[in-house]
Formats: structure tokens, sequence, C-alpha cells
């Protein structure tokens, strides 16, 4: 087994139990007893030796070129943000170093201005580990959670109510973790508290974190149960604001003419 300090390993493993045999063009006419492709299938697809294979997934050997990334990379049918954080956790020299940043929590004023000009419309910013650190009233009103002092990570795993105010709480679960993983090889090191934190906290999180499962959502439906209103479906988009702080901000925002629309501008 891959410890947790074998990252790699653990993430090629995740990958390789998800990818279909056949579709691969591996022709198998017994009983498979594995998920996805063997280790020995996937070095040959690679064109690797499965020796070579074996020890890069056992951390045995933890420098693998850049062709045979590309390699294991194109046979995983990894999408562009999982290339993204193989590279990342293969050559860490290219992602850069946050052990020794301290996050960044006040937010620019200009962006609190733009932020009082949204007033109808449920908006807020978030640090790297997810801190609530600004937002608009309409946005604690719609989710109390999406207000200043609250962490989503948190709320969405360590919180009861976050069941109830998500309906579709899977869902939002594992593109919290997967996105939260995305965000914690960016900035390499500097979420590693906090995720051993939850990982202690919450089996689900840890369950969910050790899937090694990474994409960003930056654009979506959500569904709310608003407290007085009932269901609620908002679409959203984020936006990273330039500078070293790794803010993003969300906004959320109804289907003009719908009844959420209506329902906003009821609590607004």
């Amino acid at each position: 087994m891959a410890s947790d300090d074998n990252q790699l390993g653990s993430f090629l493993r995740s990958r390789r139990e998800k990818v279909d045999a056949a579709s691969a063009g591996v022709v198998d006419n017994t009983r498979r007893r594995v998920k996805g492709l063997r280790r020995e299938e996937l070095a040959l697809l690679a064109g690797l030796s499965p020796s070579y294979y074996t020890r890069l997934e056992q951390g045995r050997d933890r420098r693998p070129s850049r062709e045979i990334l590309q390699a294991l990379a194109g046979v995983l049918r990894l999408d562009d943000t999982e290339r993204s954080y193989l590279w990342s956790l293969a050559i860490p020299s290219l992602a850069p170093a946050e052990n020794d940043r301290e996050p960044a929590r006040t937010v620019r004023p200009g962006v609190l201005q733009l932020l009082e000009r949204w007033a109808d419309l449920p908006a807020f910013i978030v640090g790297p580990s997810r801190d609530v650190l600004a937002g608009t009233a309409l946005a604690a009103r719609v989710n109390p959670a999406w207000s200043p002092g609250h962490n989503l990570i948190e709320f969405t795993f360590l919180d009861p109510q976050a069941r109830t105010v998500y309906p579709e709480w899977e869902e939002i679960a594992l593109q919290a973790v997967a996105g939260l993983r995305a965000t914690a090889a960016a900035r390499r090191g500097e979420l590693d508290g906090f995720v051993a934190g939850m990982r202690e906290r919450s089996e689900t999180f840890r369950a969910l974190w050790d899937s090694h499962d990474v994409y960003e959502r930056t654009m979506g439906e959500k569904q709310l149960l608003v407290d007085g209103v009932g269901i609620v479906g908002l679409k959203f988009e984020t936006f990273a604001l330039t500078g070293p702080e790794g803010h993003v901000l969300y906004v959320y925002f109804p289907q003009p003419g719908s009844p959420a629309d209506e329902a906003l501008r009821d609590l607004a």
C-alpha cells in the first residue's frame, strides 16, 4: 500500500483503478479480480517496464522523467487539472513552496467595495483553505456558512446542518475535496496542516481525500434549502483574484424570471 508520504504513488494507483481495461485496449478473457488496469498493463500501455512502474507506484522511485509522466497521463486519460496535479507531485520544484507563508486573511479594500455594490447577489470570498473572508449580507442569509468566520470544508463535513442545507450533499462533498486537493497542489505545503486536521476529524473527508480525485469546478449550479423559503436553485461562477493570497470570489445568481430570482429579491 502506498503511504500518505507517497502521494505520487497513491494518485497513480487511484487513477489506474478508474480506467476501464477494455476501453484502454486490454484484451483479457479471464474473470478480472481487480478494478481498472493492473500495474503491468498500465506499464506496457505507457511503454514502461512493469518493474519500473511498480517501483514508481510503491514510492521506491520518485524521479520519473517528463516523458514518463506524459505517457502515464495519456494512458490514464487525465484531464488538465489532474495532469497539473501529477506534475506537481512528481516534480515539486515546478510548484511554489508555500510552507513558510502565512495565509492572507485581509481582503483588498477595492474588492470589498465591489461586494457592497452587489447587495442583490449572494457573493463571498474565500482563502485557499476555504475560510470565508468577506461576503454580502445576502450570502449569509441564503447560507449562514457563507459568512466571515466560517470554513466551507468544516461546514460541509463537521456541521450536521450541511446535509440539510445541501440537498445534494454527497456531490457537493466530493467536489469540495477534489477542489481542495487541486488548491493544495498549487500551493504546495500550505494546506498540509488543515488537511491533516480534517482527516482526523472526519472519516468521510478522509475517505474522499484518499480517493485522490482532483478537479476544480469553476462554474455550475447548486441546490440549497434556504430557511423560510425552501429549495432554491442558483448558478455560480468563481473568479480567482490576482495576487499571492490565493483568494477566490464566488458569485451566485438565479435564472432571470425564475422562482429563485423572485426569492432572492424578497430576501434582499
